[in-house]
Parts: C-alpha cells; sequence; structure tokens
C-alpha cells in the first residue's frame, strides 16, 4: 500500500502531433513537497519521474516484492512508466498470461504486471484487474496520462485543473494542496451535500477546483484536454441461478473463503480486525481455515456496555486460537478530534473515526496488513434502516403518491419530535418517509441534516450561491442509473454509491493509512461482489432479519448469539460528550471562530440546535458533531469562502 502524486502540464490553445511535447518543466522541490506530504502512506521509500511536462511520485509501504518492487517502475524500453496505489489479486494469473503472448518478467510485483497490462491491453486493462488500486501511467508514445480506480472505490485519487494548465493528482488531498497555485474557494454544493450526508460524496471535492475520480472510472489527460471520465465497470444486480438456500449457502461460504484466501499473500505480518460482528468474526473464522499459523487479530473495547462488543470477539478469538490483542478506549477519548480534521482534509462527520483510529493504531504495533469485515452491510442487507425502509415501502407501494403526501405529509408536520421515547413512539420519521417516494425516503432516512434543518441553517448568501441544487439530486441521479429496480436492491446500490465510497471507505483507508497500515477487504472483492448482488432479495433480508444467507452460511462456523444478537456498531458517546466534558467547547466551535466568522450559518439556529441539546431536550449529537468536524475543516485549512 502505498501514496501515489503528480504534475502533468497541459499545452491548452496550441495544435498537437503525435510528436508533440511540452518544454515545461515540473519543479523538483515541488513534486517532492507533494509526494512527501503523503509520508504516512509509505513510509518505507519514495521515488520521483520527471520528463518535459510531467512528473509522478511514490511513497512506499512495501507488502510484497520488497526488493525490487520499487516506485515510479519503468517499462523495459523506458517509454512508459507508472506510480501504483493497491493490490492486485489476480496478479499471478494476469502474469502468466501476458508470458504466453510474450511480456518479459523482472520482478515479482503486480506493478510490474499493471505495466506489461498497459502495454497489451491499453486502456481496456483495468477490465482485467481484481483488486484495490488507484494508480497514474505516464506513457510517452503517446504523451499522455492514465488514471484509474478501483471497481468500488477502495483506494482515493483526487485531481485538479489549475489555471496554468497543470494537472495535479494524488492520494490525497493534501498532495493538491501542497501545490501554492491550488485554488481553496469552497463548493458550496459540496457543502450542501456534506451537512445532508456528513462527508462529500464522489466526485465532488470541498473545492470547487478539486475532483475525486470515482470508483471504476478511468481518466485519460492528454496535452490538449483533460477527457471526461469513462465507467468500466458497475455493480450488475444480475440475478445468479440458485438451486436452493442450502446451496446458496454453500456457495457464500466457499466464495467469501476464496476472497480472504486471495487477500493473504504478504511479506509482512498480516492479521485480521475482530470486532465482534457477524462479519469481522466471519473473515477471521476463513482467515483460521486459510492459515497455518494462529490468526493475528485486535480489537478495541468500551467501559460503556451499550458500545462494547469485546466478550463477542473475545469468543471468536477462543473459538479459534487467534493471537488476540484488546485495547479499552477511554471512554472520553476527545484528543483526536484535531487529528482526524487534519488527517481527512475535507470536513467527514462519521464520529467511528475516533475508534477506526485506535484500532488502526493497535493492529499497526503487530502487523502491517489487516483483513476488514468492512461491505457485508451494503452488499448482505445488514443495515437496520434496509428492514424499516422495506416496511415503509410496502406502503408507499400500496397507495398513490398524491394521498400519502397529503395525509403523512400532514402528520409528519404536526407529530412531535420525540428523541427520548421508545422507538414505536417515535413516528415522526415514519410518517415523513411515507410522505414521499422510494429514493427521496432513503435520503431523508440516512441525512444528518434534514431538508428542513438546512434550510434553517445556512444563511441566505449560501443558499443563493446553490442555485436551486440540493443534496437529493445526487442520490436521484445514481436511481437514475441503477441498474435494478428492486427497491431492496436499489438502496443497496445507492449506499454503495455513497455512503460505502464516502464514507466507509473513506474512514478505514485515511485511519489504517495514518498509521502505514494496509487493510484488505473480502466482502468487496469484485467477483463476490457481483455475485452477491445477484442474490435473490429474500436471502439477504428475511423474516427481518438481514444478512440471512451470511448467517445460514456461517452456521457452522460462528455462534449463534452472535449472529443474532443486536447489532452495535462502532459508536462513541457524543451526546454525552456535548452534554459533559465538551460542552463549552462545543459551544465555542458553533459560536465563536471561523465557523462563526465563515457568514455561512445562521447564528440563532445554531444556539437552537446547542440549547435544545445541552438541555436533553432533543439528541442533537449527530448534527453538532458535523458542525464541530467543519469548524475543524475551516480552521485547519482556511478555505475561500466567497
Amino acid at each position: 500500500m502505498c501514496g501515489i502524486a503528480g504534475v502533468f502540464h497541459l499545452q491548452k490553445g496550441q495544435v498537437q502531433s503525435t510528436d508533440a511535447r511540452t518544454s515545461a518543466v515540473v519543479d523538483e522541490g515541488l513534486l517532492r513537497r507533494m509526494t512527501d506530504s503523503i509520508q504516512h502512506r509509505g513510509p518505507d521509500e519514495s521515488g520521483l519521474f520527471r520528463a518535459p511536462g510531467v512528473g509522478l511520485g511514490h511513497r512506499r509501504l512495501s507488502i510484497i516484492d520488497l526488493a525490487s518492487g520499487q516506485q515510479p517502475m519503468y517499462s523495459d524500453d523506458k517509454k512508459v512508466v507508472i506510480t501504483f496505489n493497491g493490490e492486485i489479486y489476480n496478479f499471478l494469473d494476469l502474469q502468466k498470461e501476458l508470458m504466453a503472448a510474450g511480456h518479459r518478467f523482472h520482478t515479482h510485483s503486480d506493478t510490474e504486471v499493471l505495466l506489461h497490462a498497459w502495454l497489451q491491453w491499453g486502456e481496456d486493462c483495468v477490465r482485467k484487474l481484481r483488486g484495490m488500486f488507484a494508480f497514474a501511467l505516464y506513457d510517452s508514445r503517446h504523451d499522455c496520462l492514465f488514471l484509474a480506480r478501483d471497481h468500488l472505490g477502495k483506494k482515493p485519487l483526487y485531481y485538479a485543473e489549475l489555471g496554468s494548465g497543470e494537472i495535479l493528482f494524488g492520494s490525497e488531498m493534501k498532495v493538491l494542496l501542497s501545490h501554492p497555485s491550488m485554488p481553496r474557494r469552497l463548493d458550496p454544493n459540496a457543502v450542501e451535500d456534506y451537512f445532508a450526508y456528513g462527508y462529500v460524496p464522489e466526485p465532488r471535492t470541498i473545492f470547487t477546483a478539486a475532483k475525486k475520480l470515482p470508483p471504476a472510472s478511468t481518466l485519460l489527460i492528454t496535452r490538449d484536454r483533460v477527457h471526461a471520465p469513462k465507467t468500466f465497470w458497475d455493480v450488475p444486480f444480475e440475478p445468479v441461478a440458485v438451486a436452493s438456500e442450502a446451496a446458496a449457502s454453500d456457495e457464500l461460504a466457499a466464495r467469501l473463503r476464496e476472497a480472504v484466501s486471495v487477500r493473504l499473500m504478504s511479506e509482512v505480518p498480516l492479521g485480521a480486525f475482530l470486532s465482534g460482528g457477524v462479519d469481522s468474526s466471519a473473515v477471521v473464522a476463513m482467515m483460521a481455515k486459510e492459515s497455518r499459523e494462529p490468526v493475528n487479530t485486535c480489537s478495541i473495547s468500551f467501559g460503556d456496555p451499550k458500545f462494547n462488543e469485546s466478550e463477542y470477539a473475545n469468543q471468536i478469538a477462543q473459538r479459534y486460537q487467534t493471537r488476540h490483542s484488546v485495547r479499552q478506549v477511554d471512554p472520553e477519548d476527545f484528543s483526536l478530534i484535531d487529528e482526524l480534521a487534519r488527517l481527512y482534509d475535507e470536513p467527514y462527520a462519521d464520529s467511528s473515526a475516533l475508534p477506526t483510529y485506535r484500532v488502526c493504531q493497535l493492529a499497526r504495533e503487530r502487523v502491517t496488513v489487516a483483513l476488514s469485515g468492512d461491505g457485508g452491510d451494503e452488499n448482505l442487507a445488514g443495515y437496520r434502516r434496509y428492514l424499516w425502509h422495506m416496511r415503509e415501502e410496502q406502503v408507499r407501494q400500496r397507495l398513490p403518491l398524491a394521498l400519502r403526501q397529503q395525509v403523512f405529509g400532514f402528520l409528519g408536520k404536526v407529530y412531535p419530535k420525540l428523541d427520548f421515547a421508545p422507538r414505536f413512539l417515535r413516528a415522526k420519521a415514519t410518517f415523513q418517509g411515507l410522505a414521499r417516494d422510494s429514493v427521496e425516503a432513503y435520503f431523508h432516512a440516512v441525512s444528518i441534516f434534514k431538508d428542513d434543518m438546512r434550510r434553517d441553517l445556512f444563511r441566505p448568501q449560501l443558499k443563493s450561491r446553490l442555485q436551486g441544487y440540493g443534496a437529493l439530486d445526487l442520490m436521484r441521479g445514481h436511481a437514475a442509473n441503477a441498474p435494478t429496480d428492486h427497491p431492496l436492491s436499489l438502496i443497496q446500490y445507492l449506499d454503495m454509491k455513497t455512503y460505502l465510497v464516502g464514507d466507509i471507505l473513506t474512514k478505514v483507508d485515511r485511519a489504517s493509512m495514518a498509521h502505514a497500515l494496509e487493510v484488505r477487504v473480502p466482502f468487496l472483492d469484485v467477483r463476490f461482489v457481483e455475485w452477491m448482488s445477484g442474490l435473490p432479495p429474500a436471502m439477504k433480508l428475511h423474516n427481518g432479519e438481514g444478512k440471512h444467507l451470511l448467517k445460514k452460511a456461517m452456521a457452522p462456523h460462528l455462534p449463534q448469539d452472535l449472529m443474532y444478537r443486536k447489532k452495535m456498531g462502532f459508536a462513541v458517546p457524543l451526546a454525552g460528550w456535548f452534554r459533559g466534558p465538551l460542552r463549552t467547547r462545543i459551544r465555542a466551535e458553533l459560536l465563536e471562530g471561523p465557523l462563526a466568522d465563515s457568514g455561512l450559518f445562521n447564528r440563532r439556529y445554531l444556539e437552537t440546535l446547542l440549547d435544545q441539546h445541552q438541555s436533553g431536550y432533543r439528541d442533537f449529537s449527530a448534527p453538532l458533531w458535523t458542525l464541530m468536524m467543519f469548524a475543524r475543516f475551516l480552521a485547519n485549512t482556511n478555505p475561500e469562502l466567497n
């Protein structure tokens, strides 16, 4: 796992020929600063490549072929050079195929296989890859730069076009911000997205000048222009043949074991996260069956039993005789707030980034590579919100939208918000969801600041700059392109396009790479995802139980009480923090300093959120955390606000 960076100069307004070359020189000091800004991603080695009008940088975390995998790496004739972040799990199979076609290899690295794959298949090389990757390849034969990002967006890739004609790219926004001419003007649409979703979804970034390359996309840049990104894959949701539930259960177990197996190749210590949930426990169980040595596992525990899953993690550790490490997190471990804002570059509001950072820190003490259980919820309908959405969907399909808007819209307005009451009495959100169509209802369910809250939060100047844009537009765009119209499959697809890549994978990438730890995700193996997407929805969400087929498949391997207990998640006690140890700080963050001075937000509404939360009348912990992380972003980055 590594970090990549680079610069490419356009020649705007000039007639191009196949032999045209720019005379612009990429400053070596600048390229080194850009590359070293992500030293944490690759502390073992660094490398630079410079040619007229192009510069590539690389920071290496050595995992495979420790002796000869240095980057940037060149083709035999020195005409193609690559800087690559990730792992290609089928690189040995591809190497055999390429050797049969006449290619010769000098290393045992997947990077060299990527080089030869480009020489053999050109832009279509990405269709051959099974793994996680973000890479940049310069081909001097055509004087072009080629960028690519993996199928599900496990590895990040940012890029920006400057007014000077320079194209910047890198693994993190830090790379782009290292350039002195990188504009820092806030994108108002990204601000709208952030306060709805809690992150800035692809392809937008918080800055108007920068973009994220979407998952499963490539980008070709020639001297005269930046071509439009191309999509090379999508989650198919094509029905797969299923003889019976028992047969599908056996096949799921076999496919998961194979996805785990291909992720065990490493020349450095390897282990797994073990939270005590179904997904991570399933991964550890499969690892134990594939490994000759005891598996290294780690987990963190919380003093508060409402958030503590460590006893379930211990069950799995004992069952499979793993080398298990546990560390208890201080229930007032809010010392990382400033560090997280620095680490994520863009505003990012998932508070579970705090324990994720700590578990990555613990894992790195013993291993360099860790497998995780991320992706199981999205692929096999594990989130509780899927169940509530499908129950609402039964009503939406029976009653016309106009009637629902009239009846449930009224009830949604007049019914009180009872955060403190038992769930069956908290019907306001249900009424509001029933008054909407399916996509809007799901968007409403996952939003941190609901539509009315964002209207109250934003000042008129910001609303005017939005020019009618709303964060729902993003989700509607994905829904329009979805390969499925089944209501459960559709919201799974929406999560894969938004929440999975923008929140979950971003969280894990930044938290792990902050400690130079590589994380591999078997549940997001592209072949496994393709197959799981085609399973009948009733095998995923069945009789009110998510991940139904996975639990059937894991019955011989995991305890029943572990699989069928209430899902806890990786939560932190925000509500108590903002009424206790962070009471003064949260008021200062919102009512003083950069956030108050930004001119973007309605001070009176900020006071209302604070007063109602700290009095105990409402639970606004998630919105307050979202605001705090935006305040920290403003303080760290000093963006242009107008």
